[in-house]
């Protein structure tokens, strides 16, 4: 694992602690994205990696708050979440936007043509079918 993705894999764990279905969760998705972005052009690395490890980050605020999440809360809350969380890395301000952008799309209709964003939908429903989600 290299240094940014390792990087990004902590601030995943420290924020979901033992919650480990959901930090499972997102390094399976990590992989799948990196498995379908061989084929695709256009994409960002640093990108592709921070917004597949935290793309379901707003779950625990939306169970904090309400005892429950779906799509809708989960982009809500996690592009916050993320957006302080790389902050604390010093991850580009651009690339931050991006990322929470894309964070705050995955389960909706794409208002955004970023190519990480379709590559993250695409592992994320292969992942959510194998879970049974």
């Amino acid at each position: 694992m290299d240094y940014f993705k390792g990087r990004v894999a902590k601030l995943l764990v420290d924020h979901f602690g033992d919650d480990v279905r959901r930090i499972n969760h997102a390094l399976e998705v990590l992989r799948h994205c990196e498995n379908i972005a061989e084929d695709a052009d256009g994409w960002d690395y640093e990108v592709l990696v921070a917004s597949a490890l935290l793309h379901d980050i707003g779950i625990k605020r939306s169970e904090e708050l309400h005892g429950y999440n779906n799509g809708k809360t989960q982009e809500e809350y996690g592009p916050p979440i993320a957006r302080e969380l790389l902050s604390g890395i010093d991850f580009p301000p651009d690339k931050t936007a991006r990322v929470c952008e894309i964070i705050g799309n995955h389960h909706s209709p794409s208002r955004y043509d970023y190519v990480e964003l379709r590559i993250l939908k695409e592992a994320d429903r292969i992942v959510n079918r194998r879970e049974g989600d």
